[in-house]
């Protein structure tokens, strides 16, 4: 495959959200095709009318795009090709390659249980299959029949995996898989196989959930002439309960993580080692990420989300950004909360709080005391500011109201001076004045955290709490 371009592809069922597990199977596609400066294809297997929906779409096309896996073609939908897929089914059956069945679901449906009653495996007996010799049934009058790939019954049909080695599946194991249902719709397994040849694809990344479907589809690449990709089958993602991650195990949309404040660099990093590894890194950039991808080091082995892990791994994302950047990401989190921004350097508080931060949504709940009265009852104020902690605190709202300089260090100076003049210990001071200006017992550094509001905004709040 040295010579043949690299294509890759990304082919979601609009159906529902798109999970984690979902969007790996995205990522790694979308990693090897940048690494080799081929073309990643995104194409929406919208066969199902049923249950696809343009929201699920719209979802499909919001996580790409926050994500940042972006495509070369597409998204190209496959219900807009039932005219080349027809065309195809036509070839099949004129070659010989597949046939009429008229056989009821309610007659497969029997067959399977005689079958399974029998111990057998339930599977099409081949009635309306056309063999020399063979003389078949007249079709039943009104009936639309479904069209069938005859698959070979003799040998085996195997693939070199690039996950998994070397596969081997007896023809034996196969019945003739059901290509186009009686109204002519063609089914998934059919569909995928022309999209791949009409797109190129020379290499299918996807779940091994599809492992089952390989070899009916190899058998259908090479009834139209063609060579098959090369496969590469990723093992299942399990939630942290150890079941197979999925919508009905509590799978959560990406664009949740989103909209809880994870940061999508951070996502792909830790989606990127969810299956993957390269040596012992656990944090990198997606630049470095394209640039050491490969298929050689793929796990073979089920991967285990970890939440705790991702945030481990978000928050030193947070700490890595530049307080513009911080900033700017920061705000759409702040007008969800319904803070509007003041008087307060945003980019020095965020910096300031980060530490105490693994996402943003915690970050923006960080940084509401800057924009919200601090609120606490009176028994709660009367018990901080007791008697000698209140003098302390008069004392110190008047050297903080003379502050020639109105930063850290000044504040830390008066703090400083107060507590030795009143023989206080720092908590003493430190958890009254919080509770006054911030509403809060714990912060960052009681004098940086002080700088960060307009000098007026801490002495009005000190004169509400102290009365």
């Amino acid at each position: 495959m040295s010579s043949t371009p690299v294509r890759t592809r990304f082919a979601p069922s609009p159906t529902g959200f798109i999970h984690l597990g979902n969007i790996r199977s995205a990522l790694y596609p979308w990693a090897y095709a940048r690494h080799h400066g081929g073309q990643f294809i995104l194409r929406i297997e919208d066969t199902d009318v049923e249950r696809s929906t343009q929201a699920a779409v719209d979802v499909i096309l919001q996580s790409m795009q926050w994500m940042g896996l972006d495509y070369d073609e597409g998204p190209i939908y496959q219900m807009q090709r039932m005219q080349r897929y027809r065309q195809v089914l036509r070839e099949l059956l004129d070659s010989g390659h597949a046939y009429p069945c008229y056989m009821s679901s309610a007659e497969l449906d029997a067959l399977r249980e005689r079958q399974m009653a029998a111990g057998l495996k339930p599977r099409y007996d081949g009635t309306w299959r056309p063999q020399p010799g063979k003389r078949l049934p007249p079709p039943p009058a009104g009936v639309q029949p479904v069209l069938r790939f005859r698959t070979p019954e003799e040998g085996a049909v195997s693939w070199n995996d690039r996950v998994k080695g070397l596969v081997r599946v007896d023809n034996s194991e196969l019945d003739d898989l059901v290509i186009a249902r009686p109204d002519g719709t063609p089914t998934y397994n059919f569909c995928v196989v022309v999209d791949d040849i009409d797109m190129r694809i020379s290499h299918v990344i996807r779940g091994d959930d599809h492992v089952n479907n390989t070899p009916r589809q190899i058998h259908i690449f090479r009834a139209l002439g063609c060579e098959p990709p090369v496969y590469a089958h990723l093992p299942t993602v399990l939630n942290e309960q150890g079941d197979k991650l999925s919508k009905r195990n509590g799978a959560k949309s990406v664009l949740d993580y989103r909209d809880e404040g994870y940061l999508a660099d951070a996502l792909l990093n830790y989606l990127a080692r969810l299956g993957w590894s390269h040596g012992d890194d656990e944090v990198f950039g997606r630049e470095q990420f394209v640039r050491w991808f490969d298929l050689e080091h793929l796990g073979r082995s089920a991967a285990q989300f970890d939440g705790e892990k991702l945030r481990w791994l978000n928050a030193q994302y947070l700490r890595a950004l530049a307080p513009q950047q911080l900033a700017a990401q920061l705000r759409p989190f702040l007008q969800r909360l319904g803070l509007r921004e003041q008087a307060v350097d945003l980019e020095r508080a965020a910096v300031l709080l980060r530490e105490r931060a693994s996402t943003l949504l915690e970050l923006a709940e960080q940084c509401a005391m800057f924009y919200t009265e601090p609120q606490a009852d009176a028994a709660a104020r009367q018990g901080l500011v007791g008697e000698p902690v209140g003098q302390a605190l008069h004392a110190l709202q008047q050297r903080l109201a003379a502050l020639p300089e109105w930063d850290a260090p000044s504040i830390s100076g008066a703090i400083k001076q107060v507590l030795g003049e009143h023989r206080l210990k720092m908590p003493q001071l430190a958890m009254p004045l919080r509770q006054l200006v911030t509403g809060r017992t714990q912060t960052p550094s009681v004098d940086a955290v002080l700088a960060l509001f307009p000098r007026q905004t801490v002495l009005d709040r000190l004169r509400r709490g102290l009365g």
